[in-house]
């Protein structure tokens, strides 16, 4: 195999092993490069690897998609390599049996492989909505404000952290293996979302036990309990946060309001030491974003967002607070 097809087919690996552990929708995995790969001799090899480092990757075993998921998935691969004249690779085959024989379950898995080599897990709801709450599966917005993160370290390390509404956590791992921060504060509201975000907290390694950190040099994290509604400005003000960050919480006007509301009495509480602010969120409503927008232009020390094409995000640097948004 020539160097260049090598490189190519090392890419094309990665990307299928990426989006397959972390559940990506299948129309984003590279297909049409596979489909060319494919007419190539090593076309076959190229598949059997491509199994190994998606279905039957070490992580996968472990901790798998849902079965629904995987199903999809192989029945798709299977169609790619039919497509070609070869002869049948049983492996794919055994593997959508074996998928087909296991029972589908209300809880699945999404890997996400960070840059150091390392992986975030997390466990969550295969239905959107459960448990009356959006918050128990992992949204795109916290995806995008993780990897903006793993770029941007220095705005985390070893500083005091507040998420707003962590949902499944991905956003608070990742920044937690990846950027060192001193401490971070995980919060929601909803009973059953914190009762799975503790779990997803233990299943990446990390002790929720309030003084005692899992290693020399790790980062204390602890989960806490906060309705936005009902929060405090003392409440708010003993967290000592640096930065507070939250992810696709903006979907009415309702938690619009309380989320400022809380961003008011941050900057209120902590006046001298006002924390910096990054917010991520997928623009669903117009009149959402607008009432967003103009809200913060009541803080005095708030600027308007302006576009920063590079990360295709809108961006405030205002003297005490900082608002990421990611328009997309």
């Amino acid at each position: 195999m020539a160097p260049e097809d090598h490189e190519g087919a090392t890419s094309l690996l990665q990307s299928f092993e990426r989006r397959f552990l972390a559940a990506r929708a299948l129309p984003s995995f590279p297909w049409q490069s596979l489909e060319e790969k494919l007419k190539d001799p090593s076309g076959s090899e190229l598949l059997l690897a491509i199994l190994q480092r998606t279905v039957k990757h070490p992580v996968c075993v472990q901790h798998g998609p849902s079965v629904k998921y995987a199903r999809c998935f192989l029945s798709k691969l299977i169609k790619k390599h039919e497509a070609v004249p070869t002869e049948p690779l049983d492996a794919l085959y055994e593997a959508l049996a074996e998928v087909l024989m296991t029972q589908e379950s209300t809880q699945c898995h999404r890997s996400y492989l960070l840059p150091s080599g390392n992986s975030v897990t997390l466990s969550e709801s295969t239905a959107i909505v459960s448990h009356g709450t959006t918050g128990l599966v992992t949204w795109d917005a916290a995806l995008y404000l993780a990897e903006w993160a793993i770029e941007n370290p220095a705005a985390f390390t070893d500083r005091t952290i507040l998420e707003l509404g962590s949902g499944t956590g991905l956003t608070g791992l990742a920044i937690c293996k990846a950027c060192c921060p001193r401490a971070y504060i995980f919060s929601d509201c909803h009973a059953q979302v914190l009762e799975q975000l503790r779990g997803n907290v233990l299943l990446n390694g990390f002790s929720l036990e309030p003084h005692t950190p899992i290693d020399a040099g790790s980062s204390k994290v602890t989960v806490a309990q906060l309705d936005w509604d009902e929060v405090t400005a003392s409440q708010l003000s003993a967290f000592q946060a640096d930065v507070v960050i939250a992810a696709d919480v903006l979907y009415c006007w309702e938690m619009t309001l309380s989320l400022v509301r809380v961003l008011k009495m941050l900057e209120d509480c902590q006046r001298k030491s006002a924390p910096d602010v990054y917010v991520a969120y997928t623009i669903r409503s117009q009149d959402t974003d607008k009432l967003f927008i103009e809200e913060l232009g009541q803080f005095p020390t708030c600027e308007p967002p302006f576009c920063h094409e590079g990360l295709k995000t809108g961006l405030t640097l205002p003297l005490l607070l900082s608002i990421l948004l990611f328009l997309w």
